[in-house]
């Protein structure tokens, strides 16, 4: 039998993996020697390395060898190698590496003792996040009024005016442009300032380093609920966007783990939710939008927790996690250009959506508005008889309307596409007869810019008054006019049914892209089982959110 004397009687090794793992290595090199073919080319103690590493290019070939399946390794041998290497590669700087002396705890450290502990850990990731969403929807506000005056208002205008020049005035072409697209994407992209104010303060998170302290504390988490530590990471990846989350599931070693987490990832709201939560905040519970919408993350967490809990109990039972291994980086002061690639490279994405598959779905939602075609009520279109259809399902829980369901149903394609639908279904009369008001385009560039410098000046003011007892915004808050779209809801929906809209739109099945991306990753049964759950969860829980809410007279 090989002994650790003997892992060092084949040549000079630099690092010592302790005298398990040498051991080992001495007794899996002796059978990889008695395949020529495979220490040809490289060293056998390498191989044997690789074998303990689980490496998956390598392990086909060891296991080719004749007597290989009995050769046993544990589930720790790839954390052992790691931290001897580790240790090594620390002993080596200690030997030739000459520093000044200096405390021992840097100032990340004695962070890291407040932040990483066991007890403050969590709280302190919450509230972390609390402040995230709190700021987003508490500075955004104006620009959002802003940018919803300048779609609704001057562009709209113009269009309407070039359309008249051509000769298109008054056809079935300005009412699918103004009606369709305009309404449609223009509803979706007044929301652009909430994403980019999400991302800046995401940015500045993830830049300093707390984000990779959050993974570490979540790692307790994780652990408990039977998941991988890098868990985590895909999951936090999903508060963006679930596609891209689905996807980092791959640097999870087992499938099990990635099918867990790919399950769950849909769960943490992804920035399509957000302008969805972000209308129904401002119609309904305006003195605490960022509550509101902090309540629904932190739902789809919850919910998250108490789903993988179950499933490491039934359909994973009995598969211990792997180990998680993390590398802290110090903590760093964030540069402006660093968060301005963060808000583009993410915001980006979304913009270049509502150019594409959100058109799209506007304009093939606008003949479907109008088919038979001239029809005067949108509820005797084709597109209201199919949503009639599926209205009743959904009156349990509160919104058992036809511009709800209808509203839903295209969300499929894209959660954003709820708020463009309902843009189109609700408010598209209305900015078509704001168009028709007379205007130069002097006006309407002056309204512009005075718009934009209005809206700088309140979110500076609207930032401030954030500070405990101070309030610049006086009265100015009250004198916000509501948007079109914030009446129509508001005559539609009861502030409990608005609540169980937007627990249901946190729960149902992801977007056709992150359908596909999981058919792609796990295939189609899982797929199927994933929508067929959430879709049933996020039915179950507004269900029971409005008839309690009920019960209770909050209806």
């Amino acid at each position: 039998m090989a002994t650790h004397e003997l892992a060092y009687s084949r040549g000079v090794s630099l690092v010592d993996y302790g005298r398990e793992v040498e051991e080992e290595i001495a007794r899996l090199q002796e059978a990889i020697e008695k395949a020529p073919a495979l220490t040809t080319r490289y060293s056998s103690r390498w191989l044997a390395i690789k074998l303990l590493e689980e490496d998956t290019e390598i392990i086909p070939r060891i296991e080719a060898v004749e007597g290989g399946g009995a050769i046993l390794y544990g589930d720790d041998a790839e954390t052992i190698i790691a931290d001897r290497r580790y240790g090594f590669i620390s002993g080596l700087i200690k030997e030739v590496v000459r520093r000044p002396a200096m405390d021992r705890l840097t100032l990340s450290d004695k962070i890291d003792k407040i932040v990483t502990n066991r007890v403050l850990g969590i709280p302190i990731f919450l509230i972390a996040m609390w402040f995230v969403f709190k700021m987003t929807a508490e500075v955004s506000g104006a620009y959002l009024d802003w940018v919803d005056g300048v779609i609704g208002g001057p562009i709209t205008r113009w269009v309407v005016a070039i359309l008249n020049l051509i000769g298109l005035g008054g056809t079935w072409f300005e009412s699918l442009t103004v009606d369709g697209i305009i309404a449609g994407v223009g509803g979706v992209m007044v929301f652009v300032p909430v994403l980019l104010f999400l991302y800046f303060f995401l940015a500045l998170l993830e830049d300093s380093g707390y984000m990779a302290r959050a993974a570490f504390v979540m790692d307790r988490l994780m652990h408990a609920l039977g998941l991988h530590g890098k868990s985590f990471m895909p999951m936090l990846i999903g508060f963006g966007c679930t596609v891209p989350a689905i996807y980092a599931t791959r640097t999870l070693e087992s499938e099990d783990d990635r099918k867990l987490t790919g399950f769950l990832a849909p769960m943490m709201s992804c920035g399509a939710r957000l302008p969805v939560y972000t209308i129904f905040a401002a119609a309904f519970f305006p003195d605490n939008t960022g509550g509101f919408i902090f309540g629904l993350y932190l739902l789809g967490i919850v919910l998250a927790i108490v789903s993988g809990m179950v499933l490491k109990r039934t359909l994973f039972k009995g598969k211990p996690p792997s180990p998680f291994v993390l590398e802290l980086p110090p903590y760093r002061l964030p540069t402006l250009k660093g968060i301005l690639i963060h808000m583009w490279e993410r915001s980006s994405v979304f913009v270049r959506k509502a150019a594409t598959i959100i058109m799209a779905v506007s304009v093939i939602l606008w003949f479907l508005m109008n088919v038979p075609w001239g029809v005067k009520n949108t509820r005797d279109s084709l597109f209201g008889k199919t949503s009639a259809a599926i209205a009743p399902v959904l009156a349990p829980a509160g919104f058992g309307d036809w511009q709800a369901a209808g509203s839903l149903v295209t969300g499929f394609v894209a959660k954003e596409v709820v708020v463009g639908t309902m843009s189109q279904i609700y408010v598209g009369e209305a900015e078509k007869e704001e168009a028709e008001e007379s205007t130069t385009f002097f006006q309407d560039l002056g309204e512009i810019v005075v718009g934009f410098w209005n809206a700088t000046v309140d979110t500076v003011k609207a930032t401030i008054s954030l500070i405990p007892g101070v309030d610049l915004m006086g009265e100015e808050e009250e004198e916000e006019e509501d948007t079109a779209l914030v009446k129509a809801l508001q005559e539609d929906f009861t502030p409990l049914s608005a609540a169980a809209f937007n627990v249901f739109v946190l729960l149902y099945i992801p977007c056709m892209v992150a359908v596909a991306a999981q058919r792609q990753e796990y295939g189609n049964k899982w797929t199927l089982f994933n929508a067929v759950y959430l879709t049933a969860l996020g039915w179950m829980v507004s269900t029971l959110i409005y008839q309690i809410g009920r019960l209770l007279g909050f209806g």
